[in-house]
Formats: structure tokens, C-alpha cells, sequence
């Protein structure tokens, strides 16, 4: 016996959708809606030790389009910039070396090791 009474399976037509939204934004032209929506978001800004920056073409940028600071102030950053950055280069180099100095005696004490090792089979095998 089929399972619907009838070899021939025909379901009933499904009536048209009603209106997918019953809200009225989608009448309003893209900028009004993008208000709306909240999707106008501007340029993402920043304000840092007093000075007001906005990131424009892929880069940070004064909204005065300048440098409102003291020119000497200026001057003492850029130059404590590079000397910390000289300090850093030096600092890294003397990793370096200590590195290199550790890694000659680790390799200095395990040949010991194995010398000690092979004279302590030695001395067992003359006994």
C-alpha cells in the first residue's frame, strides 16, 4: 500500500510569498539609509599626548596637518628614538655573542663528559 494513498504524489501549490520585510528602509535611497543603518562610520581618529590624529589613505595624520608641539621637543624625541634604538641594536648584538659563547661551552663540556665517560670505562675494563 503506498504510503499516500496515491502512486502519483502531487502537493498542493504553495501560495506567493508575502512581502519579505515590512519595513520601509528599503524605499529610502542608499545615503538615507545608510544613516539610518548606521553604516556611514567616518575616518577612525585618535586623540595622543594632546595632539588630534585621523587615519586617512592608510596612514595616521595630524587633523591640523602639522606638528602643533614645540620644535624642540620634537628634536629631543626623534634623537632619544635613536639612541634608544642604538642601545637596542647593541643590546641584541651582545645576545648574540653571550649565545654564541653558551652554546661553544655546552659543546666544550659535553666532549669532557664523553672523555670522562669513555676513561671511566677504561679504567673498569684494565680492572
Amino acid at each position: 500500500m503506498p504510503l499516500f494513498g496515491n502512486s502519483s504524489f502531487s502537493p498542493k501549490k504553495t501560495p506567493p510569498r508575502k512581502w519579505a520585510s515590512l519595513s520601509n528602509l528599503h524605499l529610502l535611497d542608499r545615503s538615507t539609509r545608510e544613516v539610518e543603518l548606521g553604516l556611514e562610520y567616518g575616518t577612525p581618529s585618535m586623540n595622543l599626548a594632546g595632539q588630534s590624529l585621523k587615519f586617512e589613505n592608510g596612514q595616521w595624520v595630524s587633523e591640523s596637518g602639522s606638528f602643533t608641539g614645540d620644535r624642540r621637543e620634537l628634536y629631543r624625541l626623534r634623537k632619544r628614538n635613536q639612541q634608544l634604538e642604538e642601545e637596542n641594536n647593541l643590546l641584541r648584538l651582545k645576545v648574540d655573542i653571550l649565545l654564541d659563547m653558551l652554546s661553544e661551552t655546552t659543546a666544550e663540556s659535553h666532549l669532557m663528559e664523553k672523555e670522562l665517560e669513555e676513561l671511566k670505562q677504561q679504567s673498569r675494563r684494565r680492572k
